[in-house]
């Protein structure tokens, strides 16, 4: 079987995560990437649900930016979150 050569770019902390996986897993990041597109071919879709996180809405985003502002300016009071489980 004749094998091809690809090139892709990733930001280093999430190379860092996936290699620790793929070596949990006792594979390389070329297996990991070989299962990934065989079952791309074999399917005809990306093998999982793919979809925008709604925390990024406009809506969300514009009351961040608002935050921010007022902070800036000296407005608002910033606190340290919190884990209220």
């Amino acid at each position: 079987m004749a094998t091809a050569t690809i090139n892709i770019r990733i930001d280093e902390a999430t190379k860092r995560d996936m290699e620790a996986v793929c070596k949990d897993l006792g594979m390389s990041m070329t297996t990991a990437f070989t299962i990934f597109a065989k079952k791309v071919g074999r399917e005809r879709r990306i093998p999982f649900e793919v979809s925008v996180d709604p925390f990024y809405n406009e809506e969300n985003l514009a009351h961040l930016r608002r935050s921010i502002a007022a902070l800036n300016t000296g407005h608002g009071v910033a606190h340290e979150l919190t884990d209220d489980e």
